[in-house]
């Protein structure tokens, strides 16, 4: 099982690698995806002759790359399937979601996929496994300062003094709206019900939630707005079964959040309480 994508989100992506998650990654310059080439390689020493599931953000570099990738590795009789993560709601309608980026929800597809190859799935189990998490799982990002991109020495965006971008992508791409800055409570008002509204539960629910920092803010402050996010969740009916706080995909140096509800089955319970050893996370 692969993945790749560009330098900045740290520890995605080579941070997953690690028994019941990631076999190898291909790694793109900073916010660029890897090149075919790149991609071709990772499922070449991820290959034991059982198949590689490709399982990756959409962004249309990637996309473009692990279909040229997936065809050289054909070529060379290796099977290989993929699975793209679509969880970023603001960056296109419900209507049209098969277009929409993939930010930190990929970790959960990553984790499902990987406990499942770990218990000896097949191929085909695996993706089935990670199609089934990315089709229930939702983010939403607030951008509070900009990252500095290193090549250039100053940021790729702006965010005014005392202002928000609600909607903000991973690599600086323009949010949904610029608001006024807004306290945890409301922050997290609005974080979460734009993600429970393109859920549209009919009941409650049991969720993963994972809040992870874009870079720059601190776990101390993620915990401040964790908290109000599950007052929010509980108010609508919904329980949190387990949470992830911290750094997982992240944006360089951004100040802001972004967070991930998932909504559970029996499936990805299980799978997530599997045993997994990143190089670097700590243990899930």
């Amino acid at each position: 099982m692969i993945t790749g994508g560009g330098s900045g989100h740290e520890p995605a992506f080579v941070g997953y690698l690690g028994d019941g998650m990631l076999d190898s990654v291909a790694i793109g310059e900073v916010f660029a995806s890897p090149p075919a080439l790149a991609f071709y390689d990772a499922i070449v020493d991820a290959d034991q002759g059982e198949g590689v599931a490709v399982l990756f953000g959409n962004y249309a570099g990637d996309n473009m790359n692990v279909k040229m990738a997936v065809q050289m590795a054909e070529d060379d009789d290796i099977e290989v399937k993929y699975v793209v993560a679509n969880d970023d709601v603001a960056s296109a309608p419900k209507a049209v979601k098969e277009q929409r980026h993939g930010i930190a929800g990929g970790f959960f597809m990553w984790k499902v996929g990987g406990a499942r190859a770990a218990k000896g799935g097949s191929l085909d189990d695996v993706i089935a496994s990670a199609q089934n998490v990315v089709n229930r799982t939702k983010s939403i990002c607030v951008g509070l300062e900009p990252c500095v991109i290193p090549a250039l020495g100053h940021s790729n965006f702006k965010i005014e003094d005392g202002t928000m971008e609600f909607g903000v992508g991973h690599h600086g791409e323009a949010g949904t709206k610029v608001e006024k800055l807004k306290s945890a409570s409301e922050m997290a008002q609005e974080m979460a019900e734009t993600i429970l509204n393109d859920f549209d539960f009919e009941e409650g629910k049991e969720v993963a939630v994972m809040l992870s920092s874009l870079g720059a803010t601190p776990v101390m402050e993620l915990y401040v707005l964790y908290d109000e996010v599950e007052k929010v969740l509980a108010k609508a009916g919904h329980k949190v079964w387990k949470t992830y706080i911290g750094n997982y995909v992240t944006s360089l140096d951004m100040n802001g959040a972004s967070l991930t509800i998932v909504d559970l089955d029996d499936e990805i319970k299980e799978l997530l309480s599997e045993p997994a050893v990143p190089i670097g996370m700590k243990n899930y």
